[in-house]
């Protein structure tokens, strides 16, 4: 079946998710991202990759960080940036999602950027747009449900890039909620497609999806025998927002069985990396002495973010049906 993200030439139309995205366009949009680092430090901080084009900002679910990095990233690029309020829209009048689509389609939006709370909303605007016959609009997922969020994947396989050099080598743990974790997917995906040479997830047995072993991953229920040896860690919250009954006997019953202290970070590398997606619970899934501490590249995540972001735009943006 044809990748609905990729246009006839092979090239990225949308970027709806990671998972079947060749390893070429991953490290394309990575050498990308690497040149435009460097902008946040100038005193102008702008390339006009992306003048005169019209960027919407559709956020269905609140995001305070992911709106502000995609939109610090198009204005970077020179584009005009539209951030639609969509809780008090027409959407919440009864419009559809596609004739919300139709409509700022219709005021030449050049790309939608889209947070939605149903899993596969971005593939369903994408598919709607090329039926449509409106190739010149372009899809980026800003996270979707409990199914991807592809540009944190990708800035995350920034920064693994950026402190490790080399996938080939690599053992990554992936910790905690990753049943409701969007991010835990694309990483896993991107992961693996990089040739990460092992992938381990560890969490509570009630907060790790079936099938994960079906994703090439090691799956531990053990925080200490899962962070043995490992060159990277990524935390991820508690979303407790998307837990529907108890799934945990208590945030202090988790910390003391799966938060990252500063003795079971010693279980990992010496020189081992520990990452966080944000917004961190500290005391619950990292403890502050960790993630304010040297081995942390937390900050360096979200300034890399920016610079994924823009690589993103500026290489969907460029394609041409």
């Amino acid at each position: 079946m044809k990748n609905p993200q990729l246009n006839k030439n092979g090239e990225l139309q949308h970027l709806l998710g990671i998972d079947g995205l060749p390893k070429k366009i991953i490290s394309h949009i990575l050498d990308t991202a690497s040149s435009f680092v460097d902008i946040g430090e100038r005193e102008l901080k702008k390339v006009p990759l992306m003048h005169g084009k019209s960027v919407f900002n559709l956020f269905f679910e609140n995001s305070t960080r992911t709106r502000t990095t995609f939109e610090i990233a198009a204005k970077r690029l020179s584009a005009d940036v539209i951030n639609l309020n969509i809780a008090a829209s027409s959407a919440s009048k009864g419009e559809s999602l596609l004739d919300t689509i139709d409509n700022l389609a219709a005021m030449h939006a050049d790309m939608f950027v889209v947070r939605h709370a149903t899993s596969g909303a971005p593939f369903l605007i994408a598919q709607h747009l090329n039926d449509t016959n409106q190739h010149h609009v372009h899809v980026v997922n800003a996270g979707d449900g409990r199914h991807e969020h592809p540009t944190q994947g990708l800035l995350d396989m920034y920064t693994i890039r950026h402190y490790k050099k080399d996938f080939s080598n690599l053992t990554v743990a992936i910790v905690g909620d990753v049943l409701h974790s969007r991010v835990a997917r694309s990483d896993i995906h991107a992961l693996t497609t990089l040739g990460a040479a092992e992938v381990r997830v560890i969490g509570p047995r009630t907060l790790l999806p079936s099938g994960l072993e079906q994703m090439g991953v090691r799956v531990f229920t053990d925080m200490n025998a899962g962070l043995r040896d490992v060159d990277v860690i990524i935390m991820l919250r508690l979303q407790n927002e998307r837990m529907n009954g108890a799934l945990l006997p208590s945030t202090q019953e988790y910390f003391k069985q799966y938060g990252l202290t500063l003795e079971r970070l010693a279980l990992a590398k010496p020189d081992a990396i520990v990452m966080h997606p944000g917004p961190m619970n500290r005391g619950v899934e990292i403890d502050s002495a960790v993630a304010d501490g040297p081995q942390a590249v937390i900050l360096s995540q979200v300034t890399f973010g920016i610079a994924v972001r823009m690589a993103v735009m500026s290489i969907v943006s460029g394609s041409n049906t």
